[in-house]
């Protein structure tokens, strides 16, 4: 049965993939990639000769339906990104939900995405956590962080290397020069890098060392306030 399948591909490490992500992306018959130029190194990498299609932010919108058409009709496809999961901070949301109001059977296979070793590797609370992805660039990029500074969970953002330290004088502004913080690039990668620190530190840190590379910033929760017990005689 024809069907969609979300396959992640390596972040950075090409041995992080798995078995079956490879089987699949060899058995499909079109395989939707962000940017064909990077994902035929891989596919050529893992010799596989799939044909594949552009799907990406700038052509999503038009090409929707005509894809859901293609797998009623029996076309089995298979949805990468540049580098990770699909559909988390990357294309691919809009395809799955078209999928499925249309009935089209959609299966996620698990695999590599950046934030999970990024929040694992930052040492903070990861029992409950808040996943932000890019903040917005200008238009609500204020009143989400002043909604986000009082916030218990950890907090996960996606930055890029030119707009990391705007970002972090940003993240000080509502959260405080002390909050913890944890900020990861290249992961899986040969220069993979995390350091760790107050909002402050880490902002000298990067202010002292270019940011180069992609970035994960995983930041602590505001803490609970200590409650003072009152002694009655």
């Amino acid at each position: 049965m024809s069907k969609l399948f979300v396959v992640p591909t390596p972040i950075g490490n090409l041995e992080d993939i798995t078995l079956r992500a490879i089987r699949i992306l060899k058995e499909a018959d079109l395989i939707l990639a962000e940017d064909t130029r990077n994902s035929g190194k891989l596919l050529k990498h893992l010799e596989i000769s799939t044909p594949m299609q552009s799907h990406h932010m700038h052509n999503e919108h038009r090409t929707v339906e005509q894809i859901v058409r293609r797998i009623q009709e029996g076309t089995t496809v298979a949805l990468i990104s540049d580098a990770g999961t699909p559909a988390i901070s990357d294309p691919g949301f809009l395809l799955v939900r078209a999928c499925v109001e249309a009935g089209v059977d959609v299966e996620c296979l698990p695999g590599a995405t950046a934030f999970v070793p990024a929040l694992v590797n930052s040492g903070l609370p990861n029992d409950r956590f808040l996943f932000e992805g890019f903040l917005p660039v200008k238009k609500g990029r204020q009143t989400r962080l002043t909604e986000l500074a009082d916030e218990a969970r950890t907090m996960i953002f996606y930055e890029s290397p030119h707009k990391l330290l705007k970002t972090l004088e940003n993240f000080i502004t509502y959260f405080g020069s002390e909050r913890p913080v944890s900020v990861s690039r290249e992961l899986s990668k040969l220069h993979e890098e995390t350091v760790r620190g107050s909002l402050q530190e880490v902002l000298d840190h990067f202010t002292h060392h270019a940011p180069r590379g992609e970035f994960v910033v995983v930041i602590g929760g505001k803490p609970a306030v200590k409650k003072e017990k009152n002694n009655f005689l």
